[in-house]
């Protein structure tokens, strides 16, 4: 059976299951305009892997496989070099990030994370948590969007816990803000006052951030639907009361195009469940995003299905799978590699300039959906499809990359 490849034009248009309805393929998004470009297109690339905690050792070593199929067949190279980040990091150097790391990361063309984190760091002191790491990356490497889609497809359809009618057709991008907002508000802290312990974080946004966010936002959602919502919870929150007002200001000066509606975030979280179809690009600060933005991606039946990217106004993105570190069936080859293997997808379109390549990888991933190839997270009882591992999927997709004919078919 021979799959056809879809055009570059399936990016705008959103007719790739993976690719997403997005069409900025070679461009980051600034502040003040989404002309910032990516790398320029070369034969050869520096990456710096983060394999992490957990699964994250195995979905790396299937994603590698892929990418040195996908290289070989199209004629470019990925210096894949690994670095320490997460709970592996604190073992080793006593350090979530260290210093060496963000460096190495600073000075690649992309940046390729599997996950971190697990019950082994959980009661660390939080300067020697696997998630400070995590934090302390966005931060130092100005990482402040984060693209989130999330996307039903036909041959995962029955993986969903909802009906069949709620997510049929359900294609959502979540833009999440990433660097400001509650996890990075000062003051915080524990004290003791008058003889009891009292924890504080403070939520706060400064308008730049905000306009910044929108302004991607704004972007993403004229090149899918035309349609943006913005999440806050502007009727006890102040901040967010900020977040309404700029973001309105953004779009309506900016965007006029664009169709924004405002929702609470409350309301947002039923809205996702009980008709996700009514959205196409949402647009949140940090703490509500990071709930959302799960929220959206358990509609396709999954976490092992999903990719995300982490940009910033110059430098090298950020790229990694949705899910967790899944400790509890770390090394048994149960992980599914998709998410991260769709992760290095989105490095290939938005960092490398290669969108032609990231659709291969897309493309591939369907059809081993096709083949009939589940791991046990996508398993559905009495499905007729063959249970595999971590291992045996990702050297599925590295087969029908490296079996391709030419650059419009690829052969299953």
């Amino acid at each position: 059976m021979k799959i056809p490849l879809l055009t570059i034009a399936a990016l705008v248009t959103g007719a790739s299951g993976f690719a997403p309805s997005l069409a900025f393929t070679t461009s980051k998004v600034s502040s003040s305009n989404s002309g910032l470009q990516a790398v320029e297109k070369k034969d050869s690339y520096d990456i710096t892997l983060l394999p992490g905690d957990g699964i994250g050792p195995e979905i790396t070593a299937a994603t590698k496989d892929v990418l040195e199929a996908l290289g070989k067949r199209c004629g470019f190279t990925l210096n894949l070099k690994e670095a320490l980040i997460g709970g592996c990091a604190i073992d080793e150097k006593n350090d979530p990030f260290p210093d060496e790391s963000l460096e190495q990361c600073r000075n690649s063309d992309s940046v390729l994370l599997a996950c971190i984190g697990g019950y082994k760091w959980d009661k660390n002191p939080r300067e020697l948590r696997p998630e400070t790491g995590l934090l302390k990356m966005r931060k130092e490497m100005g990482l402040f969007a984060n693209l989130r889609p999330a996307k039903v497809l036909d041959q995962l359809i029955e993986s969903s816990t909802l009906k069949r009618e709620v997510v049929e057709g359900v294609d959502v991008m979540v833009v999440r803000e990433l660097t400001g907002d509650v996890y990075f508000g000062t003051p915080k802290g524990i004290d003791v006052i008058d003889g009891e312990r009292v924890g504080y974080n403070n939520m706060i946004y400064a308008e730049h951030e905000i306009d910044r966010i929108a302004r991607v936002a704004g972007d993403v959602a004229m090149k899918r639907g035309g349609k943006l919502c913005s999440v806050d919870k502007a009727n006890v929150l102040d901040v967010s009361q900020l977040w309404r007002d700029v973001v309105t200001e953004v779009i309506s000066k900016d965007f006029p195009e664009i169709e924004l509606s405002h929702m609470y975030v409350d309301n947002c979280a039923m809205q996702l469940i009980r008709y996700p179809k009514q959205f196409d690009t949402i647009v949140c600060g940090n703490i509500f995003g990071d709930i959302l933005s799960d929220e959206a991606s358990m509609l396709v039946g999954s976490l092992g299905m999903l990719p995300s990217a982490s940009i910033g106004e110059s430098g090298p993105g950020v790229f990694e799978p949705c899910h967790g570190s899944a400790p509890d069936i770390a090394g048994e080859d149960k992980a599914n590699p998709l998410a991260m293997i769709l992760s290095a997808a989105m490095m290939l379109r938005y960092d490398l300039s290669r969108s032609d390549d990231a659709l291969i990888l897309e493309e591939a991933v369907e059809a081993v959906l096709d083949q009939g190839l589940r791991t046990p997270d996508i398993k559905q009882e009495g499905d007729g499809c063959k249970l595999v591992g971590c291992t045996e999927m990702g050297k599925a997709v590295a087969d029908v990359v490296a079996a391709m004919e030419d650059k419009s078919e690829i052969s299953v």
